[in-house]
């Protein structure tokens, strides 16, 4: 077993911006070696959380200590480089590494050759953020803190950022609005919800099972111990006014006093967005013959062909700087073809969003007079309002002027107009940036639901597994459909980055017969631990099971002593399923060696 050394500890934190509360007695505890994905919904506070960690945020109450031999590498969303500054002297400046070292690191991330002598901001976005990624990794952290790393990475740069997490050996944070690659990395979750953080030492996907578990049973004790209020009260009502029976009225209301429920915060909104049908039409969306794409001096790509139906939603997929927003700008008309043609089916009214086009959303208005301007005129206030809270504009959000708002806030409120209007095709290049993941699936299912045509690109994965029924693969000046589905095309992507990489599986090591005999002995202590702990984690499963069974077959009673024993067989079962999943980690190192 793994021995856990704390590196952070965060004690009864508190934050607020005006009468924002964002941190509320808040604490934490980070050992060695744990990857969380941290959730929460848009402005809760995951950012702040991090900022006030390295220094950047001052905190209100409460203490961060960051214990000795701890090194945070914190990836920031600002850029840190000079004007004109290449990638290598950039690397070689802030981290104090040879240019040697920096090469190396860098080339893990495919920055080679050419693009080591490039100025960082002549790159495209994914690559900038690359470059960020080897700049924070070569200072050497054993901690760190990655807030939206995947924004504007392409599939294959996240495939590679996939890999270096898995086999990390320091710790990390990792905020992201793509369900999937937190899957991926992580098997911690933290949750920032109500000021509060709540620390699972579990995957996501069980986190948020064993969250709607409790909620459920804390509903349910609710309803029973109103149902025993009532029925106690029914008597008092009835006897109290009785000489004879006043003592037992009495005996009633005390327990009814006694009687508590569970105090259950309301709960967080989950957005549920509609985008309004269109008429159903069938045939061409789109035909594009011998297209070709790009700027006046210099060709993107060629030979395009292309055939869409109506109703197809169609991802846009490949590595950054290959053409695929070049395309959706083409196809949007804000680009000059360089040759061929392009047809859009009959009376087909289109919609294009890009992450340059919420800022020119500069009116002097507000969120609601804005969306109410731009919806169409049959729109009612009230599907405004909800599409507008679908996207976080409630209440006094809704009266922000737009020049005020953040680049997130105008991004979410183009999205909401676009979804607002009755197009027949979305072009849509990265619409789930600054979206918080139940927001992008939310998204999602309203796309895969709704009739419109859809050509998007996107590298969150959640949300083109979601919405995609066909692919568009931009590789090497060529654009085409891609014949096989999202899942193939990721392991077949994957494969390729491992082969890269030279990662192969179950190498062995040159040992000594002595080492050799060693190992084996410790192999076979972890496989008798691990059977122990399986036997142990079967009687506590089936003790829970009989204990809620119980709760479901007594509704009509409350048993302090069974609801304190779930609690603790609860917690001694997720301590048991975090020390299992430790020691296969343990056996899949030693199995290897051996």
């Amino acid at each position: 077993m793994f021995l856990m050394t704390t590196i952070l500890q965060i004690n009864d934190l508190s934050k607020s911006y005006g009468p924002q509360v964002i941190l509320d007695n808040a604490d934490l505890t980070l050992s060695d070696r744990q990857k969380i994905g941290v959730i929460g919904r848009n402005g809760v506070g995951k950012s702040t959380l991090f900022k006030i960690i390295v220094g950047e945020e001052d905190l209100d109450e409460g203490k961060v200590d960051v214990y000795a031999g701890t090194r945070i590498g914190y990836l920031t969303q600002h850029s840190e480089y000079e004007e004109d500054e290449s990638v290598i002297d950039f690397l070689m400046r802030s981290s104090g590494k040879q240019d040697f070292e920096c090469g190396k690191v860098a080339g893990r991330f495919q920055i080679k050759n050419e693009l080591l002598t490039a100025k960082v901001e002549s790159l495209a976005g994914g690559f900038q953020m690359r470059v960020k990624l080897v700049a924070m990794l070569l200072k050497e952290p054993n901690l760190l803190l990655l807030d939206e790393p995947t924004n504007y990475l392409d599939l294959s740069t996240q495939i590679l950022l996939e890999k270096f997490l898995e086999n990390y050996r320091g710790s990390f944070m990792l905020i992201s609005h793509d369900r999937e690659f937190i899957k991926r990395t992580c098997n911690e979750t933290l949750e920032i919800e109500h000021g509060k953080l709540t620390l699972f030492p579990r995957p996501i996907e069980e986190y948020l099972a064993y969250k709607e578990e409790k909620l459920l049973m804390a509903e349910k004790q609710n309803v029973n111990v109103e149902k025993k209020k009532k029925h106690l009260q029914e008597f008092v009502d009835r006897f109290g006014a009785k000489a004879s029976k006043a003592s037992q009225a009495k005996s009633k209301l005390k327990q009814i006093d006694r009687l508590k429920t569970i105090e259950i915060l309301h709960p967080l909104s989950t957005a549920k967005i509609n985008i309004p049908q269109v008429e159903e039409k069938k045939g061409v969306a789109l035909t594009i013959e011998d297209l070709e794409i790009g700027y006046s001096d210099k060709s993107i790509a060629h030979g395009i062909n292309l055939y869409i139906e109506r109703g197809q939603r169609i991802a846009v997929l490949g590595d950054n700087g290959q053409g695929k927003t070049t395309l959706l700008k083409t196809l949007a008309g804000e680009l000059d073809k360089l040759s061929g043609d392009y047809k859009w089916g009959h009376n087909i009214k289109i919609a294009y969003y890009a992450q340059h086009i919420p800022a020119k959303i500069n009116f002097d208005e507000t969120v609601k007079d804005y969306l109410k301007r731009v919806s169409p005129k049959d729109t009612p206030d009230q599907k405004i309002f909800e599409m507008a809270g679908n996207f976080l504009f409630k209440d006094e959000a809704l009266k922000k002027k737009i020049p005020v708002l953040s680049g997130g806030e105008k991004a979410r409120l183009c999205l909401a107009q676009i979804l607002l209007q009755k197009n027949h095709v979305l072009l849509l290049d990265e619409p789930t940036n600054h979206l918080d993941f139940e927001t992008v699936e939310s998204l999602a299912m309203a796309l895969k639901n709704s009739n419109v045509t859809v050509i998007f690109v996107s590298h969150n994965r959640t949300f083109v597994e979601i919405v995609a029924n066909g692919i568009i693969e931009v590789k090497n000046r060529r654009i085409r459909h891609y014949n096989h589905n999202y899942e193939e095309y990721v392991y077949h992507l994957q494969k390729d980055i491992e082969e890269d990489l030279g990662l192969v599986k179950g190498a062995s090591l040159n040992l000594g017969k002595e080492d050799r005999n060693d190992l084996r002995d410790k192999l076979k202590e972890a496989k008798k631990r691990l059977k122990i702990l399986e036997r142990e984690m079967v009687v506590l499963e089936e003790e829970k099971k009989g204990l809620l069974k119980w709760f479901e077959e007594n509704y009509k009673e409350f048993s302090e002593d069974k609801n304190k024993r779930l609690v603790e067989v609860e917690k001694n079962l997720s301590t048991k399923e975090q020390e299992w999943v430790e020691l296969g980690l343990e056996l899949d190192v030693l199995e290897n060696a051996n």
